[in-house]
């Protein structure tokens, strides 16, 4: 069973939550949450899995919650999942920055939203497509060339897989497009979170843009 804590400042929009998180039984809320501050008191609290987290909400807000849950070592394990209507750039950047392992909007089907508590829970970051777009974007922005140090470091099939990664694909297409299985995909994915330091795919992303990987018309 997944645990999960949600923190959402409208009460009634909690309770859609809880509803459509709880419907294939295999994940309960635990806990719900109307502001940042009483969030982090109840994932102390409780331990769950994971945190649904909304960005804007009274007195301390989704990113600073974030925040704390990620660099309390007593909450490793606890993976927060941003769900917000906020796309925009720069507030997609504090919450991957804060740490959170996922990030997605509102307006994601309900059985997408399932999927996603449950890869975050699983360790495996989510992002929504618009999300990975506005990173790769950002990515673009600030790459000042490739990197040969990084090009040096990895085998030519972990380099193949991290501009896949780059292109926003998930371990199923990417496996698809290099003829491996997934699971083959998801251990090439681990390696290279340990072997570039990355703290979850969006940083990957980055990475990749970064290396001179992936050709994104600016």
């Amino acid at each position: 069973m997944i645990r999960v804590v949600i923190a959402e400042d409208e009460v009634l929009l909690r309770g859609g939550l809880k509803a459509l998180a709880e419907h294939d039984g295999d994940i309960q809320v635990v806990a719900e949450a109307d502001q940042g501050g009483a969030a982090v008191a109840r994932v102390r609290e409780l331990r769950p899995d994971v945190v649904l987290m909304d960005i804007r909400m009274p007195g301390l807000d989704g990113i600073a919650a974030t925040q704390i849950i990620t660099e309390c070592p007593a909450l490793a394990d606890v993976a927060v999942l941003v769900l917000t209507t906020f796309g925009e750039e720069q507030t997609v950047l504090e919450a991957l920055r804060a740490g959170a392992a996922g990030y997605v909007l509102k307006d994601i089907a309900p059985e997408e939203l399932r999927e996603a508590i449950r890869a975050v829970a699983a360790g495996r970051p989510v992002l929504s497509p618009d999300v990975t777009t506005t990173v790769m974007r950002a990515a673009v922005r600030s790459r000042s060339g490739p990197d040969p140090d990084l090009i040096g470091r990895l085998a030519p099939r972990e380099l193949e897989v991290l501009a896949e990664i780059g292109l926003g694909l998930n371990n199923a297409e990417i496996a698809e497009r290099l003829f491996i299985s997934p699971a083959t995909a998801r251990t090439y994915v681990s390696r290279l979170l340990h072997k570039l330091d990355a703290r979850d795919r969006a940083q990957l992303v980055v990475i990749a843009h970064r290396a001179g990987l992936v050709d994104t018309p600016r």
